[in-house]
């Protein structure tokens, strides 16, 4: 990855990092919702979820249009799907070193016989 990369990356999992705004996502990829039938779920402000709601756009984990006087919010499932990509890669990062342990830990040791004591 390169550095736009890495800060797409920090930018996404910062704002999966939160209980509310991974509730937030979860009800917004099952389909379109207002923000304000959002903010009735939780027991904060409309302004607290707003910003919930916000920090998930700025992510580009969701879009937000107007309908009349409602801001209506949709889960990008592209976005998703990278943050996904994202663990994926780390998964197989971390089951090469583990893997890479395990040979270690399970040769034996062979003692050096060319070191004098």
């Amino acid at each position: 990855m390169d550095g736009d990369d890495e800060d797409r990356a920090d930018a996404l999992f910062r704002a999966l990092a939160d209980r509310t705004r991974r509730d937030i996502m979860r009800r917004v990829l099952a389909g379109e919702s207002s923000v304000s039938t959002l903010a009735e779920k939780y027991d904060m402000s409309f302004a607290a979820v707003q910003k919930h709601v916000s920090v998930l756009e700025k992510a580009g984990l969701l879009t937000k249009r107007r309908s009349g006087r409602e801001q209506l919010a949709r889960g990008d499932v592209d976005a998703v799907r990278s943050v996904a990509s994202m663990l994926t890669e780390l998964e197989q990062v971390w089951r090469g070193r583990i893997a890479r342990i395990d040979e270690l830990v399970s040769d034996p040791l062979v003692p050096d016989s060319t070191r004098k004591g």
